[in-house]
């Protein structure tokens, strides 16, 4: 009997497509949904069932396409589509590449349907080998069939065939089960179908839905299991469907990660990407958006209004209104309102970052503190230091980055600037306004020391007429009367 209980599998993803619709110069399959191009889902998926081999069909931005497939499937088999159009013909030359010696089971999916499960398809494969049928395929009955091949059952319910929605009858529109894109098939049975497959049909392709009425006639079965959850099976063909699916994904990642223990307090603002992973008593305040590797310890707050990508927040860590992007936080430390973290920024225990502080590959050691209106960039800063506010350090000389080193228990005055490269010692001080040039003892105060000019009278000179200027008559008019 066709098919038995063979363990064997090949997955055969289809991303050959042009994908037109999305009027992208991006190749379909590598729009993102929640942190992964939707081809990497689909991998990620079909590793999952591990099988023993993985073929990807290729043809549109072929190279590009290819290097995200070496991300996720570094095994698999890259196939090349000819010029021959259609599914038959992409999953013909993706069996041509596998070993002559693999009798197994194929199973062919899309590389633009991102939230198929594994749970899915093993389910399916079992049904497939249990019932001993030449092919299996899913189905499912959407709101709005428009466009999708219907699936045309005997009295018995077995498949009898597919037909295209450009190729079918008005009675065939009329039906509302179609067909889903996902098949298991046995290779031999397979094989044999696609060869007596032709383009004749109204788009002039090689349909992989024509082996279904192939094998019929050949009195093989073809069963079709329907999923009664359509958006599990949703293919992404625009980016009206791009934003739904995406949307729907969230929803389900919001939901796990509240039953694992999160307290996000408004889900239709919340975006977490699938990388995140997030501790027990985290909680996400309304506008937050955590993207890529980010990971967050238990305890801490985010949000509101927080973007956070790639970036690492430990246990209690307060993040206010602040963008970050590959940066650390450790454990109690405070963030915010309104800071920018970069690439390489590390705030150590209990350090804290304020209102309008950008900080850049730079360390701030336990405790240490940049309150207020800062730029730190390619700079360690020690142990309970204070940085006053309006704090930069000048770290580009035209031609390289250079560091600045402050100590530990250092305070630093208003407007200081340090001019790379520079070291403060321990427990130094810096005047207001300092611009620090060279290296600052332990424990010396830094100064830049000018005397004030005042030139009396230059407004209403150089000002006539002015409010300033009538200010300063009247100011001045009521001391001399005094």
């Amino acid at each position: 009997m066709v098919g038995m209980t063979k363990q064997a599998l090949a997955v055969v993803v289809l991303a050959a497509g042009a994908g037109t619709r999305m009027k992208s110069a991006t190749p379909k399959v590598l729009h993102e949904v929640a942190g992964l191009p939707l081809i990497g889902h689909v991998l990620s998926t079909a590793s999952a069932l591990e099988p023993d081999h993985i073929a990807v069909v290729l043809r549109h931005e072929r190279d590009a396409v290819a290097a995200v497939v070496d991300q996720f499937a570094p095994d698999a088999l890259l196939v090349d589509q000819d010029d021959v159009p259609g599914t038959g013909r992409a999953v013909e030359v993706a069996l041509a590449a596998l070993p002559s010696s693999f009798a197994g089971d194929v199973l062919v999916v899309s590389g633009d349907v991102p939230l198929l499960d594994s749970d899915t398809l093993r389910a399916v494969l079992d049904h497939h080998r249990t019932q001993g049928v030449g092919a299996t395929l899913l189905s499912t009955v959407p709101d709005d069939p428009t466009g999708y091949g219907r699936v045309i059952r005997d009295d018995h319910g077995d498949v009898l065939r597919i037909v295209e929605h450009s190729d079918a009858t008005e009675a065939e529109i009329a039906l509302t089960e179609v067909n889903a894109g996902t098949y298991v098939f046995d290779r031999g049975a397979l094989t044999t179908a696609l060869a007596a497959v032709g383009t004749k049909n109204a788009q002039g392709e090689k349909y992989l839905t024509d082996v279904m009425e192939t094998l019929r006639s050949q009195d093989v079965k073809v069963h079709a299991i329907r999923v009664e959850d359509d958006w599990l099976l949703q293919g992404i063909n625009n980016r009206v469907q791009l934003a739904e699916v995406h949307a729907h994904l969230n929803a389900m990642i919001i939901r796990g990660w509240q039953l694992a223990g999160v307290s996000i307090v408004d889900p239709s603002s919340t975006w977490i990407d699938v990388g995140v992973e997030l501790a027990e008593d985290v909680e996400i305040l309304p506008g937050v958006q955590l993207l890529g590797a980010t990971q967050v310890g238990a305890g801490a707050t985010i949000g509101p209004d927080s973007t956070l990508r790639d970036t690492v927040v430990g246990p209690r860590a307060r993040v206010v209104r602040t963008h970050a992007e590959g940066a650390h936080i450790d454990q109690d430390a405070t963030v915010g309102p309104f800071s920018f973290l970069r690439p390489g920024a590390h705030l150590g225990p209990e350090a804290k970052v304020g209102a309008f502080v950008e900080i850049k590959n730079s360390t701030l050691h336990r405790g240490a503190k940049v309150p207020h209106l800062s730029y730190i960039g390619d700079a360690d800063i020690g142990e309970g230091t204070n940085i006053g506010a309006g704090a930069i350090t000048a770290n580009y000389d035209g031609v390289n980055k250079n560091r600045t080193t402050i100590g530990a228990h250092v305070r630093t005055g208003s407007h200081t600037v340090f001019v790379a490269p520079v070291e403060l010692g321990d427990g130094s001080y810096s005047a207001a306004g300092a611009v620090v040039r060279r290296a600052v003892p332990p424990g010396a105060l830094a100064m830049s020391v000018s005397s004030q000019r005042n030139l009396e009278g230059w407004v209403e000179a150089n000002r006539e007429g002015s409010p300033s200027a009538t200010a300063a008559s009247k100011a001045q008019s009521g001391k001399n009367k005094q």
